[in-house]
């Protein structure tokens, strides 16, 4: 499919062929559930933790004598049932990321970016550069695309004077090629990409 090419200062700059298989496949909303799920359970930090029996700073003697008291039979004052005392089953350090394979992630992809082709909601710049790092002048040239909330894929390398001119732009996220993500694509009403961008999501998703 064809897709037009714009500057950004929202001039036209020429067309390009998007690839179907990548850009005009199913939209797998089932996929990019699983997708949104792993990345999200892969960033979790994992660092919970309660104190348990054996955690528990305090003495082992047994706190009164097994028989004779009419009190229940105790072992420790360590345990669960006594003020101070461990946690049951309460949570521990560790890792929340599942698997997921290959061949899913790649197809979660290939959604995501149909999705947005579908929708309407892809743009594609001829290059994403500034003379200066500036937000001011960045904002008008966001202004001119209409743009306030999207995600902007640069090529292999992000310019600096964009990158820094974007940084303080609430919305706007901007990545390299190698980081464009499902989770991410998503998350913003808008994807743009460049021609580099295209070129590298084609070559790595067929």
């Amino acid at each position: 499919m064809k897709s037009k090419v714009v500057t950004l200062d929202n001039k036209a700059a020429g067309d390009i062929e998007l690839d179907d298989a990548v850009f005009g496949a199913e939209v797998r909303k089932d996929i990019l559930a699983r997708m949104v799920n792993y990345q999200l359970a892969k960033r979790r930090a994992g660092t919970h933790k309660t104190k348990s029996r054996s955690d528990v700073s305090g003495t082992t003697r047994k706190p009164f004598r097994q028989k004779g008291t009419g009190r229940a039979r105790q072992g420790s004052i360590r345990a669960t049932q006594f003020r101070g005392g461990g946690i049951v089953f309460g949570p521990v350090v560790r890792d929340h990321g599942h698997s997921l394979t290959k061949k899913v992630r790649r197809l979660a992809l290939k959604s995501a970016l149909s999705a947005k082709q579908a929708d309407g909601k892809l743009i594609i710049l001829d290059e994403v550069k500034l003379s200066e790092g500036k937000t001011k002048a960045l904002l008008d040239k966001l202004g001119k695309l209409g743009l306030s909330n999207a995600l902007i894929v640069g090529g292999a390398e992000i310019d600096g004077n964009f990158a820094r001119a974007a940084q303080n732009i609430t919305m706007i996220d901007v990545l390299p090629t190698q980081g464009a993500n499902v989770y991410d694509i998503l998350r913003r009403d808008t994807l743009v990409l460049t021609r580099e961008a295209v070129e590298t999501l084609e070559a790595r998703l067929k």
